[in-house]
């Protein structure tokens, strides 16, 4: 059998994630504070967007120090699954949230309330910096990391949406609408939820151990039947042990016998190139038919 495993996150990203996540806490308090004072039910949406800002953040942040935590004997691959549990509960908390902004949006539709639109931008135009400012923290490392990249896209994509409210600040202030305020406030409700609804489903196939996105078990699957001396694979198994690292098992059939140390070597470093798989665990068989292996057939777990 043989074990590969992705080196720990550098430690710096660490600040990044702490910075990035005091900025964005400390703006959600103003924008709930200047939404609550103004009655604008946009700045308080958006308030609810930087919230699931912070929770990205926080996953990504504690998905780079779990990783460094060592197994012991009881949880013998280390914390590294709780990110999981982590987003999914987020994703639920998020959606709720869309149903009560939602909600409250309809009714600003229906009765129209002032609001201060000279506050809203102010306040929504911090909001273009602070997220802006926080995307550039990741900026370089993205291109490394597919957890930091996730953190670096949320941030650049928040920026957009607190332009969006500004614009419905400033038309406001132009024209007197108030009923731009809900408008905008159901449009940054779509926003959160499509951002949220993806962070679900991938959380959800996470939790039951589905085959994570961008892996294609059909591909994984040929490329160890052509290793060679492999005469089958079955048993095949991949599955998510953290947001950020991947696992593998799989019985692979050589009759010619163990191939030795240099095969499995090779091989669990190109899935780990290839699919992103860093911790592969291989079982090697003979295929004698006096003694089947039992986890053969497909059905089997």
């Amino acid at each position: 059998m043989s074990h590969e495993h992705h080196p720990s996150a550098p430690g710096s990203l660490g600040r990044a994630f702490a910075i990035g996540v005091a900025l964005n806490v400390g703006f959600v308090v103003l924008e709930v504070g200047a939404g609550l004072w103004t009655h604008s039910l946009a700045l308080l949406a958006d308030a609810g967007h930087n919230l699931s800002d912070v929770l990205a953040l926080l996953l990504a942040w504690g998905a780079v120090t779990l990783s460094a935590r060592l197994p012991n004997a009881r949880f013998t691959f280390g914390l590294r699954s709780s990110t999981v549990l982590v987003a999914l509960i987020n994703a639920l908390l998020l959606l709720v949230a869309c149903g009560a902004i939602a909600w409250e949006a309809a009714g600003r539709l229906r009765e129209p309330v002032a609001v201060a639109g000279g506050v809203v931008v102010v306040v929504a135009t911090f909001g273009v910096v602070i997220n802006a400012a926080t995307a550039l923290l990741f900026l370089r490392r993205q291109k490394d990391d597919l957890n930091v990249r996730g953190a670096y896209l949320h941030m650049a994509a928040d920026a957009l949406v607190s332009l969006g409210v500004v614009g419905a600040g400033l038309a406001m202030l132009a024209t007197g609408w108030v009923w731009l305020d809900p408008v905008v406030s159901l449009a940054v409700v779509v926003v959160i939820f499509a951002s949220t609804w993806g962070l679900a489903r991938d959380s959800v196939g996470l939790a039951l151990q589905a085959v994570p996105a961008g892996i294609d078990p059909a591909a994984v699957r040929s490329f160890l039947a052509a290793r060679p001396g492999v005469a089958n694979v079955h048993d095949l198994h991949i599955w998510g042990m953290s947001t950020t690292e991947n696992a593998l098992s799989a019985h692979l059939v050589i009759p010619e016998g163990h191939p030795g140390d240099g095969f499995l070597a090779d091989t669990t470093q190109e899935l780990a190139q290839r699919f992103g798989i860093g911790h592969a665990t291989l079982q090697i068989e003979h295929g004698d038919p006096a003694h089947p292996c039992a986890l053969e057939p497909d059905h089997v777990v």
